[in-house]
């Protein structure tokens, strides 16, 4: 029987892992230490590293960036949590103006190994500052990688290679995912960022899910086959770096690709991934490009439009359906 961790277990092995192979790195962040992090993804690191590598902080998401970013420039690793992707707004001129650009504007002499740790995603009825889904914000920002583990598998495998990258990366966990449980090797390892993951293989069309929806893109997968529909799903892992040759490989056996996320639509990242397809394998599709995503409206409150806001696998399915109905 193969070892099954859940999502928010596995990032926390990772953690521990990563933690005792570099004595380097060093662990900042509101509630981190004596609680182990609001969503308990650091439980346990305080017992086994101490105060001096583990500590919580003020209420100060700029001053938390501000330190990581000091204290990776003089070549330690800190992993800086933000709890709530919605905060990153908070600490925007530390990321974007000092992290993303220290490097390039040094002229390479100065690395940036800094890892900003935090959770994005709808479904648990936080309501509108705590729901967000901002990847394309980041992936904007040239110095920055961004990685949106979709299995515990990733989780494990993403956060380490983060720590030892020597440039920024922000690791986005999805709240609704802490619980999923998964495969999962006992022993350290990473997960390449940039390598995107074909979760399912297919011949009728490409379904690119960002995050929790390589989930939903997944059952609706299943459903569609048990009809005789074969789907290709495709999970980037990082949106930056895109891996657009994977996408694009698919999409040449396809012809249909179906982008799917739950951040809203406009200026997605699936507007991005779908002008780089056009650019790279329009001709070899037979429709327009699709996108399923969130609305253009704040994340709602209750429960059931928080449902309706988000796609989900009945939804994907009926898309995938509407897609291979274009010609």
């Amino acid at each position: 029987m193969s070892r099954q961790l859940t999502y928010v277990k596995a990032f926390n092995e990772g953690m521990h892992q990563i933690m005792a192979e570099d004595p380097d790195v060093f662990l900042i962040g509101e509630d981190v230490a004596g609680y182990g992090g609001v969503f308990h993804m650091f439980d346990g690191l305080l017992t086994e590293f101490g105060p001096r590598r583990v500590k919580d902080t003020p209420i100060s998401e700029q001053a938390i960036i501000g330190l990581g970013v000091g204290a990776a420039a003089r070549g330690l690793r800190p992993v800086c949590d933000l709890m709530f992707m919605d905060f990153i707004g908070v600490a925007m001129d530390q990321i974007f103006n000092q992290a993303a650009k220290m490097k390039y504007m040094f002229g390479g002499a100065v690395s940036m190994p800094l890892t900003i740790t935090t959770a994005g995603g709808a479904g648990m009825s936080a309501a509108a500052q705590h729901s967000q889904s901002l990847e394309a914000w980041l992936a904007h920002v040239p110095g920055l990688k961004v990685a949106m583990p979709a299995s515990p598998y990733d989780a494990k495998g993403l956060i380490v290679s983060a720590v030892r990258d020597d440039n920024p990366v922000i690791v986005v966990l999805n709240k609704k995912m802490l619980g999923m449980k998964g495969e999962v090797p006992e022993e350290l390892y990473s997960v390449p960022l940039g390598v995107a993951n074909v979760v399912t293989e297919g011949s009728d069309v490409t379904i690119v899910a960002i995050g929790r929806m390589v989930i939903e893109a997944t059952k609706a997968a299943a459903s569609l086959a048990e009809q005789g529909i074969s789907v290709e799903v495709i999970d980037p892992r990082c949106v930056q770096p895109l891996d657009i040759g994977t996408i694009t490989d698919s999409v040449r056996k396809t012809n249909r690709v179906l982008i799917v996320h739950e951040a809203v639509e406009f200026g997605g990242i699936g507007a991005e991934i779908s002008s780089q397809i056009q650019e790279d394998a329009f001709d070899y599709l037979d429709a327009p490009v699709a996108r399923l995503a969130a609305p253009f409206a704040p994340v709602p409150y209750a429960p059931i439009l928080e449902n309706a806001y988000v796609p989900d696998a009945a939804r994907i399915e009926a898309s995938v359906r509407r897609l291979l109905e274009r010609r």
